[in-house]
């Protein structure tokens, strides 16, 4: 007997809420539904942490059902208020533009659009064109201002103040849900849990204006078991874009998660069996540097590629055994010129140079703490200087800690 995938998403830990369990479960087992998710574009890179509705969307996918992913150029005008304490920066309409073609061009190494059996539209295409008037007498008049309020996310921002244009941000959701209800017979959206109330609202409105039924489904919003939002590190997010984090960064992001969400990011970042990931999770004691080397191998081959992949793991290996060097060239690397290195550097300005610290005094705090690292030799002193006798074939290479290294490299 097949699968259903909503019991896929359900065991792998996908549903935070549903709002039909029964009908949604049988609607994914006796028809091929199609279904959407919204990716407003305030920035040129997703990052991890939509990853979730990345990976659902290809449980589903595999499943036989057709995804369609909204990049929101019109929803991106108004601003999401969900989950925000203040007000979003307002974009140009040209870098919204910029900005969802390069989230596009992001997701359909994912889910492989077509134009047919899987679509990424921009809301911008019906959003932009409305006449407010005729908007407010057509889908206006469904909403009461009084439930709308009663939303979570719109709750928490009443304090601090919330504007007029992101008040309308729910109805131009809900209308998204319609538009492609009409025009493509969507029947499901998901998103994040903290999108419940824009999700239900487009429900609602399907119902009262088509006398149509839809489904709502969402993902629990993830923290990592040390608290810090998924996807987010003290050195920033960490993104699927390839030129703002190379993927041997990304490799080191899972290879360095916490012992305590391997599994629980084994069950949602990869596509291997569940039975092979409960074998995976019970390794203990130093095995459990194996479960992460195949968490963050099977990450980073599903969104930067296999090679990519190979190479992260190879470098990563090549660190911690630098004298080896096979893979080091995939190691985050800045060159330098034969004449400084002659001169002598300080490893405190290497190490802000690089990114291993974020200012010299870091730096030094580091030093004192015995946490930087020269070609694996510890570093004591604030007076040490780089010279040429440092340089090794493999080049130079610097750690912080136990796990951050970047590699010099000399150029004439």
């Amino acid at each position: 007997m097949k699968e259903n995938v909503f019991d896929v998403l359900k065991e792998r830990g996908f549903i935070a809420q549903v709002s039909d369990e029964p009908a949604l479960r049988k609607m994914l087992s006796t028809e091929r539904v199609t279904f959407y998710i919204g990716f407003d574009s305030t920035s040129t890179s997703l990052h991890a942490g939509s990853l979730v509705p990345i990976m659902a969307m290809k449980h589903l996918q595999k499943a036989g059902h057709r995804p369609i992913a909204i990049v929101g150029g019109g929803t991106t005008m108004v601003g999401d208020p969900s989950g925000r304490d203040e007000m979003r920066q307002m974009l140009s309409e040209d870098t919204i533009r910029e900005n969802g073609r390069k989230i596009h061009a992001q997701l359909d190494r994912y889910l492989h659009f077509d134009g047919k059996n899987s679509l990424a539209l921009d809301n911008a295409d019906w959003i932009l064109p409305l006449k407010y008037v005729e908007f407010l007498r057509e889908i206006g008049r469904h909403f009461s201002v009084n439930r709308m309020l009663a939303a979570e996310a719109y709750k928490m921002r009443l304090e601090k103040g919330l504007s007029f244009i992101e008040f309308n941000y729910q109805l131009l959701q809900a209308y998204d849900f319609l538009v492609l209800y009409r025009d493509f017979g969507c029947k499901l959206q998901m998103g994040g849990d903290d999108q419940w109330g824009n999700i239900l609202a487009g429900v609602d409105l399907i119902r009262r204006v088509e006398g149509g039924t839809a489904g709502a489904l969402t993902f629990p919003l993830l923290t990592t078991a040390t608290g810090a939002k998924m996807g987010k590190t003290a050195a920033g997010a960490i993104w699927l874009d390839a030129d703002r984090l190379k993927p041997y960064d990304y490799y080191q992001y899972w290879i360095n998660c916490d012992d305590r969400d391997v599994e629980k990011f084994l069950r949602l970042f990869t596509f291997l069996p569940m039975e092979e990931i409960k074998e995976i999770a019970s390794f203990e004691g130093s095995d459990i540097r194996k479960a992460k080397q195949i968490l963050a191998f099977e990450a980073t081959k599903i969104t930067h590629g296999e090679q990519a992949a190979q190479e992260a793991e190879a470098a990563a290996l090549a660190a911690f055994s630098p004298a080896t060097g096979g893979g080091l060239d995939a190691l985050p690397t800045t060159a330098i010129t034969q004449e400084r290195l002659a001169a002598g550097i300080s490893p405190l300005d290497l190490f802000v140079e690089t990114g291993l610290s974020a200012s010299r005094g870091e730096a030094k705090r580091l030093i004192k703490q015995g946490g930087m690292y020269i070609n694996d030799e510890r570093i004591d002193s604030l007076e040490f200087l780089l010279s040429e006798k440092n340089l090794t074939p493999n080049g130079i290479l610097l750690r912080a800690g136990k796990k951050k290294y970047h590699r010099i490299v000399v150029r004439d």
